[in-house]
């Protein structure tokens, strides 16, 4: 009963950095044309008491009780030529708790754990672009890289549930196909693959996109998921406490706006939340950037 236990508290150390690596792609349907593009400084925050292990959802973070990861990215997307671009970005992650000083003391722990996570580049193609008049389909292909880039530790014991990264590096090969009618609204959808390292298992990545997008106002909604392709379950078979080899599932829904306010400056917007998971905190959050497009 008393490994058991143990178990279950180890079981979170992987919660408090998934949900940072996994979020909506940072491909769009969209290209930006040759020697444009756009830079946005974006500020992210999410929570979460509750975790999804296997075969049910846990109530409460053991020894921190509730996990608060907050992000300042850079992200900047730029058109080397009209079918290509290239899409980059940064993001500085602080990850606290709320454990007691007592706890604290005790354990000599900290609550809270920030820094320079992974740098990811993606370069993005558009071979084939289909005009039906009144509306258009695109099918674009992107290659990306993500490798960590600060000093983190993603292995210090039960620390870890707030750790900020598991430093994988990971290739990833996404598929595009965007239909979009001149009057705004499109729907796209895309699907890929990632090839990770740290025994970092290998994953599926999948995203539905319904929007609206005009020179005054964009919006979308969408549905993401991934599945991994390996690992093991928190507490399951074969599970021997290195947590960067964990299966990790998820879907998450989301919603994104955006709005010029200013010449060539806009402000974007969106909330998220995850609606199923396995070996992930169940999290929401929101997210608002400063986007200058020029």
């Amino acid at each position: 009963m008393i490994k058991k236990q143990l178990l279950l508290i180890l079981a979170v150390v992987t919660f408090g950095y998934v949900n940072i690596v996994y979020s909506q792609s940072p491909i769009s349907g969209f290209m930006q044309g040759k020697g444009k593009g756009n830079v946005s400084l974006s500020y992210s925050s999410e929570k979460y008491d509750k975790v999804y292990l296997v075969p049910e959802e846990v109530d409460g973070v053991p020894i921190f009780n509730e996990v608060q990861i907050s992000s300042t990215s850079l992200y900047a997307t730029y058109g080397i030529t009209n079918q290509l671009d290239v899409v980059l970005s940064l993001p500085y992650i602080i990850a606290e708790g709320s454990a007691s000083q007592e706890v604290l003391s005790n354990l000599n722990y900290e609550n809270k754990r920030s820094g320079v996570q992974d740098v990811s580049v993606f370069i993005k193609y558009n071979p084939f672009y289909f005009d039906y008049g009144s509306s258009s389909l695109r099918l674009i292909g992107a290659l990306g890289l993500k490798t960590p880039l600060g000093g983190y530790e993603e292995n210090e014991g039960l620390q870890s549930i707030i750790a900020i990264g598991n430093r994988s590096t990971t290739l990833s090969a996404i598929g595009l196909a965007m239909f979009k009618m001149n009057s705004g609204p499109f729907v796209s959808g895309q699907f890929g693959g990632s090839l990770a390292s740290n025994d970092v298992p290998n994953s599926y990545i999948s995203e539905l996109k319904l929007g609206y997008a005009a020179n005054k106002f964009y919006g979308d909604a969408y549905l993401a998921n991934q599945t991994s392709t390996s690992g093991v379950d928190i507490l399951g078979e074969g599970f021997q406490g290195f947590f960067p080899a964990t299966k990790v599932n998820y879907t998450k829904i989301g919603l994104n706006l955006y709005s010029p306010i200013y010449q060539d400056f806009g402000l974007a917007t969106g909330v998220s939340s995850l609606v199923a998971g396995r070996n992930i905190g169940k999290a929401t959050g929101f997210y608002g950037a400063l986007v200058y497009k020029f």
